[in-house]
C-alpha cells in the first residue's frame, strides 16, 4: 500500500475525480441491492416455499460474497434452528427432494457451481439461486430454479448484500427465523440506507464512520475480532473487503479464536505497552510491519469490551470499537442482523475510502 493521502478524504471533488470508475458510488448502494433483491425472489416465487420445512437447508460456499454472506446466515439462524443447516463448498451427495438449496454468485461461468446446481435439480431439490441470467450456472437450472438476477451493476467485491439478502427471503419463506422480516426486507435495506447517507463522501471524518474508520486502519495491520459469532462472519467479509480495494492485509477472525494465536496476541500487549513518546518512522527500521491495531466487532447485545475482558482477562479499552447500538438500538427487533449489515456496508465503504486515498484504486 503507498502513502496514504488523507487530505483526500476531505475533498469530495477530488475523490469523485479520482474515482472514474464509480466504485464509492456502487459500494452505497447496498440497500438498493438488498430491494431489487428482494424484488426479484418475489418474482422468482420462492415465497411458495412457506409451509415447506425441509430436511436441510443447503448453503453453498462459493468465492467471493457468497462464503462470508452464508456463514452470517447460518450464524444467524444458530443451535436453535428447526432445520439442520449445512454449509458446503459443493451439494452433498445426498441431496434430495426433502432438501433446499440456496447459491450466490457474480461468476456466470463457476463451473463447479453449475454442476451442483445441476446435481440438486436432478435431484429433485428446491434450488434458490441469485446469479446473472446467462451463463453455465443459470443454464444449469434453467426452468428448474428460482433465480433471482442481478439488476444494480456493481464491482467485484462490492455483491455482498445480495447474497444475505436472497438467504433471509428463502429462509423467511421457510419460517425459520424467529423473528419474521418484511417480504421486502425493508428494515435491513432502510439501515444500509442510513449507513451510506452516514458515509457520503461530502461529510467530514469526524461525521462519516467510513472515513474515520479507513483513517484509523492506515497506519496498522487490523486484527478484526469479532466478538459474537455473526461478528465473526463481518470480520471475515472485512478482511475480503480491504484485500480487495485497499491492498491491506488483515487478521479476521472469532475472539475465542483469535486468543489462541498466542505470538499475536503477545505483539499487540507489547504495542499497547509501548512508550507513548515512540516515534515508529524514526525508531524502527524501514521494514517492519506496521503494528496491529485492533478493532473489536460486536452485533450482539453485550458490549464486546466485556466479551475481550472476560475472554483475556485485561483491559482491551484501547481497541476500535464496532459495535452499533446507537444505529440500532438494543431491544430493537432482528438487532443483530442490522447491525451485521451496517457493520458490513461501514468495512465496504471503508475499504474504498482506503483505496482511493492510497491510490490503490486507480482511475478506469
Amino acid at each position: 500500500m503507498t502513502g496514504l493521502d488523507d487530505t483526500l478524504l476531505g475533498d469530495a471533488r477530488a475523490l469523485a475525480a479520482l474515482d472514474t470508475g464509480g466504485v464509492l458510488r456502487s459500494a452505497a448502494t447496498a440497500g438498493a441491492q438488498v430491494r431489487s433483491t428482494a424484488h426479484a425472489a418475489q418474482e422468482a416465487k420462492v415465497a411458495d416455499l412457506a409451509g415447506h420445512r425441509p430436511r436441510a437447508l443447503v448453503l453453498l460456499r462459493r468465492a467471493g460474497a457468497a462464503t462470508p454472506a452464508f456463514v452470517m446466515l447460518a450464524a444467524l439462524l444458530g443451535p436453535m434452528c428447526p432445520v439442520p443447516v449445512v454449509l458446503s463448498d459443493a451439494v452433498p451427495s445426498w441431496i434430495g427432494p426433502l432438501d433446499v438449496v440456496v447459491a450466490h454468485t457474480s461468476d456466470p461461468s463457476d463451473g463447479d457451481l453449475a454442476e451442483s446446481v445441476g446435481r440438486a435439480v436432478a435431484r429433485g431439490a428446491e434450488v434458490v439461486l441469485s446469479a446473472p441470467g446467462e451463463g453455465p450456472v443459470a443454464s444449469a437450472g434453467a426452468g428448474r430454479v428460482r433465480l433471482g438476477e442481478p439488476r444494480i451493476p456493481v464491482p467485484p467485491g462490492l455483491d455482498l448484500p445480495r447474497a444475505p439478502a436472497v438467504g433471509l427471503t428463502t429462509v423467511s419463506a421457510l419460517e425459520l427465523l424467529a423473528t419474521p422480516l418484511s417480504p421486502g426486507l425493508d428494515e435491513l435495506a432502510d439501515t444500509l440506507d442510513g449507513e451510506a447517507e452516514r458515509n457520503a463522501p461530502g461529510n467530514e471524518a469526524f461525521m462519516n464512520p467510513a472515513k474515520s474508520l479507513a483513517l484509523r486502519l492506515a497506519e496498522h495491520t487490523p486484527l478484526l475480532w469479532g466478538t459474537d459469532p455473526l461478528a465473526a462472519a463481518v470480520a471475515q467479509h472485512a478482511a475480503a473487503a480491504l484485500a480487495t480495494h485497499a491492498g491491506v492485509v488483515a487478521h479476521a477472525a472469532g475472539i475465542a479464536q483469535a486468543a489462541t494465536a498466542t505470538a499475536l496476541v503477545r505483539r499487540l500487549d507489547a504495542g499497547a505497552e509501548r512508550d507513548i513518546f515512540h516515534d515508529p518512522f524514526a525508531d524502527d527500521p524501514a521494514t517492519e510491519a506496521p503494528p496491529p491495531g485492533l478493532v473489536l466487532i460486536g452485533t450482539a447485545e453485550e458490549d464486546p469490551l466485556h466479551v475481550a475482558l472476560r475472554l483475556f482477562g485485561r483491559d482491551r479499552s484501547s481497541a476500535d470499537l464496532l459495535h452499533p447500538v446507537d444505529e440500532v438500538a438494543r431491544g430493537v427487533r432482528n438487532a443483530p442482523l442490522l447491525r451485521a449489515g451496517l457493520a458490513a456496508t461501514r468495512f465496504d465503504l471503508a475499504a474504498v475510502y482506503l483505496g482511493l486515498a492510497t491510490r490503490t484504486i486507480t482511475p478506469a
